[in-house]
């Protein structure tokens, strides 16, 4: 009888810190329940998840504190220090015969797809942002959409795009050169692309087309069980829209305040970032702008199931975000930005798209779900709820693990 094979899941952090993390914790779930033996690595952290595994994972490191922190840290992103010992040490522990990677830049290293590969297991590598692209990961030179370094990988410190540093620009850059594309596809065997835009954008930079393969995000079965049971309050007395997310440029929270202000419909931002102060503080007199703060999920839940719709409004090249798979799956279409992923996720009878950073292309959609007599969410529901699946997602990526 075939023995089933073990899968090692790797992320830099391993607790739900952002939706590479999400994705990881949620596929570990789902291959548990199909009965395969899995394993996690990640980087030793205070709010990282239990696991059995986790005397194995990489030592803590941090870019901020004293010299000798940055010293380690920087000799991380280039696979020196106890890295490789420590990844070894759970490759011979556990035996994996597939690594699935996500998040592994800077906190881990890239050196642990090529131990993988001498190992000899199968290697696949979900990417969850730019970074194989963009030597700062976000495709973005202030505040706005730049591929500068798709073709010069120069730009990144001539334009200090890495936190505004020359020093960690330099640092990124010299990452870049040395786990260059050339390595990289010696060791992975398929890079999956969550959508695809993003494939398009790697093979345009050069990567084999015959290993990039577009799999997109799914919701977990058990929130997808949560979404159907969860008591609501019925419609609200005043109906309303949100948004849901990081408080920061690229997601264009910015414009969709100042088209809210202007439009007499009720919007609830909920979630945290850089800009959080100023916004609260710009928009406290608004009589139609409420900032909620961070919120549990099931608080989240009742706010997106309520609203007649939510709005993302990204100006940078968003991926596959799960805010509008789970808006969906919850049967509130969505209102996004025509850029990156978003229009894959976004089809018609699912919401409205609007021209990146076009004001009266927002609020003309805004007003148009807003005023909309009747909108069928279960229909919304029911259809991305079998987009989003986790057997559709398993279908796909069983192919790409060879089973």
């Amino acid at each position: 009888m075939k023995r089933t094979p073990r899968v090692l899941l790797v992320n830099k952090f391993y607790y739900p810190r952002g939706g590479d993390c999400i994705c990881m914790i949620n596929l570990e779930a789902l291959l548990r329940r199909l009965g395969f033996e899995v394993a996690v690595y990640a980087m030793t952290y205070s709010q990282n998840l239990h696991s059995e595994m986790s005397g194995y994972f990489a030592p803590e490191i941090s870019f901020s504190g004293g010299l000798k922190n940055q010293v380690k840290a920087a000799r991380r992103l280039f696979g020196m220090g106890d890295i490789k010992a420590s990844f070894q040490k759970m490759l011979d522990t556990f035996r994996p015969d597939i690594v699935h990677f996500h998040n592994i830049h800077s906190y881990l290293s890239p050196v642990i797809v090529k131990l993988a590969k001498e190992y000899g297991c199968r290697t696949v590598w979900t990417l969850h942002d730019y970074k194989l692209l963009c030597p700062s990961y976000s495709c973005l030179c202030e505040g706005k959409i730049c591929e500068a370094c798709f073709t010069d990988r120069t730009q990144v410190v001539r334009r200090k795009c890495m936190k505004g540093s020359f020093s960690a620009s330099v640092l990124a850059y010299g990452e870049a050169l040395w786990w260059n594309q050339k390595r990289l596809q010696q060791w992975v065997d398929t890079f999956v692309c969550p959508s695809s835009f993003m494939a398009q954008k790697m093979r345009a930079c050069g990567y084999d087309y015959t290993k990039l393969t577009v799999i997109c995000n799914f919701i977990e079965q058990n929130k997808l069980d949560f979404l159907q049971t969860f008591k609501d309050d019925g419609e609200p007395q005043t109906p309303y829209y949100c948004y849901v997310g990081r408080l920061s440029e690229e997601k264009g929270v910015k414009m969709l305040l100042e088209v809210a202000e202007t439009l007499p419909y009720l919007l609830y931002v909920a979630g945290t970032g850089p800009l959080a102060e100023e916004l609260r503080e710009r928009y406290s007199q608004s009589g139609n702008i409420f900032f909620l703060g961070h919120l549990a999920s099931d608080e989240v839940v009742k706010l997106v199931k309520q609203a007649k719709t939510m709005a993302i409004p990204s100006i940078w090249y968003e991926n596959n975000p799960l805010s509008v798979i789970e808006s969906l799956c919850m049967g509130t279409p969505v209102i996004g930005s025509e850029v990156g992923g978003i229009p894959e996720l976004v089809r018609e009878g699912d919401g409205r798209l609007f021209r990146m950073g076009d004001k009266e292309e927002l609020a003309a959609a805004i007003t148009s779900l807003m005023t909309a007599k009747s909108i069928d969410k279960q229909a919304v529901s029911i259809r991305a709820q079998e987009r989003f699946s986790e057997n559709r997602y398993w279908n796909e990526l069983k192919k790409i693990y060879g089973l």
